[in-house]
């Protein structure tokens, strides 16, 4: 059974356990076909403000480049051995500027939530290397499924629910 929640609140401490625990997520991203793409990325996730923000520090490939600029729409599904799974549906846009570049660095350093990140200096020199690239994810839904019986709670904020109905 599917219980909807619109306090992030409600749902937080299972998705940050699960999603800390899991860390990988496969990125599904749309084509100009239609087509889905995936790959797997490790992004990471605070609370602003009462609602869930997703941040993914990720080299700016053409193709990825290609399907945000036409689709922002992208899909997050994380799962574990058991069934313990989340899915975030957010849209994603680029979010280059140096203060947010520090912020996701230190973010991705002390692992949001605790177990996702890594320290980005394996990949980029420092927050203004010019081949790091950040993409701002702002979910309009997340799903956490318990594996052990399915139960899933789906979270959306009030303003999208009542637009979906």
């Amino acid at each position: 059974m599917t219980h909807r929640v619109d306090d992030f609140a409600e749902i937080e401490a299972e998705f940050n356990a699960y999603v800390g625990r899991i860390v990988y997520a496969t990125m599904v991203t749309v084509d100009s076909k239609n087509r889905p793409r995936t790959r797997v990325l490790i992004p990471v996730w605070e609370r602003v403000d009462g609602v869930p923000l997703g941040w993914l520090a990720t080299y700016k490939t053409p193709v990825k480049a290609a399907h945000i600029a036409r689709n922002p729409h992208v899909n997050f599904s994380y799962w574990a051995r058991g069934n313990d799974s989340v899915a975030v549906d957010a849209t994603a846009e680029w979010a280059n500027d140096l203060p947010t570049r520090q912020h996701v660095w230190d973010l991705y350093a002390q692992t949001s939530p605790p177990g996702a990140g890594y320290h980005l200096g394996q990949f980029w020199r420092a927050p203004d290397d010019p081949q790091l690239h950040i993409m701002r994810l702002d979910p309009w839904r997340i799903q956490v499924i318990r594996g052990a019986d399915l139960r899933s709670r789906i979270w959306q904020p009030a303003a999208v629910v009542a637009r979906t109905g």
